[in-house]
């Protein structure tokens, strides 16, 4: 088993780019060019947002989670799992638990929130050619008929192959793919990822999620049996790691974590 070490961690790592994200001048300016849209100003909701919205509910984390001036809702994530069935399942309960979460208090359906739930990859997703992909929720007889639920679902790959997309995000997705800072927002990007980088409060926290991923790979392979290592997935699982992470964590396929996960009802 390998955890990366902190120094090695770039704008790919979730735990970099959402240290990133806290600066307010550039969410809403990744936010602007993902989207092609002007924005006034964001609020952060809070921080690595966890959402309950009952007992029996499975709780998520949402890691960037903002409204604009106008009350859309944000959710941004870097993923490096190559998981597509998990990651579109994932939106849907994502969804899901926002809209429920807005609900708690007694409103209307009517003053649900539109909302963006925004994948940025590091693989090729779908067909591989398109570096971005929007979903919305159409009518499949008369596909000029948008439902305008006002839930919008956007997965962006770096390893896209057409022309596809605006010069500024282009630019974007090949910085988060390796290449060199090509435009003020990207080096302001590449500031912020060296200034994370050498914040010690943020390096002692991902010593200490790196600890508790060994801890739950140790613990398995003490136990030395497949039902001692199931159990360490599913906690594992409950701490919302990745399948990608926890397979490599516990020298299970991803296929076998994600089945351990179906049947704990747990995915």
């Amino acid at each position: 088993m390998r955890i990366k070490s902190f120094d090695e961690l770039t704008i790919q790592d979730n735990f970099i780019f959402q240290k990133v994200m806290l600066k307010k001048p550039i969410c809403k300016a990744v936010l602007e060019r993902l989207l092609d849209i002007s924005i006034e100003d964001i609020v952060y909701i809070q921080e690595e947002k966890t959402l309950d919205v009952s007992l029996e509910t499975k709780s998520i984390r949402l890691d960037v989670y903002v409204n604009d001036d106008r009350g859309t809702v944000f959710n941004i994530e870097m993923q490096t799992s190559k998981d597509m069935e998990e990651l579109v399942k994932r939106t849907r309960f994502y969804q899901s638990i926002l809209d429920m979460y807005h609900l708690q208090k007694g409103q209307k359906y009517m003053t649900l929130n539109d909302s963006y739930i925004i994948f940025i990859c590091t693989f090729p997703v779908f067909t591989g050619n398109r570096h971005k992909y929007t979903f919305k929720n159409v009518c499949m007889e008369e596909h000029d008929i948008l439902l305008n639920d006002g839930a919008t679902k956007l997965f962006l790959s770096t390893k896209g192959k057409m022309d596809d997309i605006s010069k500024p995000l282009q630019r974007f997705l090949d910085y988060v793919d390796g290449h060199t800072a090509s435009d003020e927002l990207l080096r302001d990007i590449e500031s912020a990822v060296d200034e994370a980088k050498h914040c010690e409060a943020w390096r002692e926290e991902y010593s200490m999620l790196s600890m508790d991923h060994y801890t739950y790979w140790k613990e398995g392979v003490a136990e030395g049996r497949a039902e001692g290592k199931a159990e360490v997935v599913i906690q594992m699982l409950r701490k919302h790691l990745s399948l990608e992470m926890i397979a490599e964590v516990t020298n299970f396929t991803v296929e076998e974590v994600k089945a351990i996960a179906k049947e704990h009802a747990l995915i």
